[in-house]
This record gives C-alpha cells, sequence and structure tokens, in this order.
C-alpha cells in the first residue's frame, strides 16, 4: 500500500513540467548546500542535518497520508508543522544566525590604522611566534579581520595596547595570569588576553588534537578570523583559517600569509573607500 502511494505521488511529480522541477531542485539543493556550508564543524551541524531529515521524513509522510487517505485535516497539520520547524530552527540556530547577520553588516577591521603599522604589527607576531615556539611555550593568537569577536573579547581581560613581541611573549609566559586561553588582536592592537574560544567538536575535526588547535578550528569557522596556534608540546605553529588547520608553518610561509590577511586587505579596502568617496563628490 505505501509502495503504491509512493508511486502514485512520484506519478503525480512528473506530471508537472520537468523544467520547472529540476529548477526548483537546483533552488532547494543550493539552499540546503549553502546552510551546510555555512555551519560546518560547529555545533549546529549535527543538528541541522537532524532537522533536514525530520522536515523530509515528516513532510513525505504527512503528503502520502494525505494523498491515500484523503484525510484534510492532516493537511492543516502539514502547514502547521513546517511553521514549527522554522520557529525551531531559529530558535536552534540563533548563534549561527546572528553570525550571517554580523558578516553582511560588519565594517573592516583594519581601516583605523595605516599599512605601515599593519606592516610593524605582522613583524612583532612573527618574532613572538618565533620566540615561543623556540621555548616550547604553548600560544593561541587570534586575528580579528571583517567578522567582530566582541562576544568573544567580553570573556577574557582587556588589554587595548600595541602589538609588540614582548608584550605577547610575557602574556603566554607559564604561570601568568593571562597565560592560559587566546589573545584577539584587533588592527596593530592587543584587544584582549585569557579569552575564552568556541571549541570545534572532536568529531568534526581529523586526528587528536589539542585544546587550542580545536578553539583555532572552532572559531575560525565561526568567522573570517585567522588563528596561530604554538604547540607546547612540538613548538609546531600552525594557522587556521575558515575552519581548516594547516601545520608546520615556516616563518617564511607565515610572513606571506600574514601579510595578505592584514596588510593587502587594509590596502584595498582603503582603496575602495578611497575611490568610494571620490564617486560621491558631486561635480
Amino acid at each position: 500500500m505505501w509502495i503504491d502511494a509512493i508511486i502514485e505521488y512520484l506519478k503525480r511529480v512528473a506530471t508537472n513540467n520537468p523544467l520547472i522541477v529540476i529548477i526548483e531542485l537546483l533552488l532547494i539543493g543550493l539552499v540546503v548546500y549553502w546552510a551546510v556550508n555555512f555551519i560546518e564543524g560547529t555545533r549546529g551541524e549535527r543538528l541541522f542535518r537532524g532537522v533536514i531529515i525530520l522536515l523530509l521524513a515528516g513532510s513525505m509522510i504527512l503528503k502520502l497520508l494525505v494523498g491515500s487517505f484523503n484525510l484534510e485535516r492532516l493537511q492543516y497539520l502539514y502547514s502547521s508543522f513546517l511553521i514549527l520547524v522554522l520557529i525551531l530552527a531559529v530558535a536552534a540556530f540563533q548563534p549561527e544566525i546572528r553570525r550571517m547577520l554580523i558578516r553582511i553588516g560588519q565594517t573592516g577591521s583594519f581601516g583605523s590604522s595605516s599599512q605601515r603599522q599593519l606592516s610593524q604589527t605582522v613583524e612583532e607576531i612573527i618574532m613572538a611566534v618565533n620566540n615561543l615556539s623556540e621555548k616550547k611555550i604553548g600560544a593561541i593568537i587570534v586575528i580579528e579581520r571583517q567578522v567582530a569577536l566582541g562576544e568573544f573579547t567580553e570573556t577574557g581581560v582587556r588589554i587595548d595596547a600595541q602589538v609588540k613581541a614582548a608584550l605577547l611573549e610575557s602574556i603566554f609566559y607559564p604561570g601568568g595570569a593571562l597565560h592560559d586561553l587566546g589573545v584577539i588582536i584587533h588592527g596593530d592592537r592587543i584587544a584582549a588576553a585569557r579569552v575564552q574560544l568556541p571549541l570545534a567538536e572532536i568529531g568534526t575535526v581529523r586526528g587528536i588534537l589539542g585544546s587550542r588547535h580545536r578553539a583555532a578550528i572552532g572559531i575560525t569557522t565561526g568567522s573570517d578570523a585567522v588563528a596561530i596556534v604554538v604547540s607546547e608540546e612540538t613548538g609546531i605553529v600552525s594557522i587556521a583559517e575558515e575552519g581548516k588547520l594547516d601545520r608546520h608553518i615556516t616563518e617564511e610561509l607565515l610572513r606571506k600569509r600574514l601579510t595578505n590577511i592584514i596588510v593587502d586587505t587594509a590596502g584595498f579596502a582603503a582603496r575602495f573607500r578611497k575611490s568610494k568617496d571620490k564617486s560621491a563628490k558631486p561635480a
């Protein structure tokens, strides 16, 4: 009986314009792909998969029941079911939705700093990372970009000091009051230290990683920030971006990545604002 109902349902679908059906399926697929890609590696990933399975299974079952037994009241239940799923999704994915809105409206972090200052910031970070690596002192340095990290900065101790290698090294020195957790850099300033960062779930990362590496993946998955990690066991330097962790980063590669992330991005943003201001001036 259920097989006949499924076949009948597929026949009804087949009577529609094939081009329209294909376009609808492609649009649905793109939306689902975008949503999965956006929350991949976050705490909401597994929940999202469960919601999708529930939505598909519930929709199919209700459609089959309505079509097979002419249960008109279930048709109203189907509409209510979709509304309920939407409300639950908004409540469950509130952090992910908030990050999406921030990404849309947030301005850059490097706009107030000159390229010369940012170039010096890159060198100070590299110097600190090299010294920490040689001494095998664990550290995680997060560089804020377009997406504001204020919600995480608030969990730590505010510093608001210019980026200096000596200051970064003293922050992570074992036994110090601020050596635990992470540091967030905003432009050419150290915004905060001892910052609690979100950890990537164990099931979403490959291999056995420590809390610093998982925090680097977690913070770069939920934002466009870049995180530098120094392992206290091996001194190996890693860098995380877009939820992906690259290990065994050399000084040359670190300089190249940071220059591209901090200096070049700031230069492009400044040129864009300048050209925009010129075009806005009245003739």
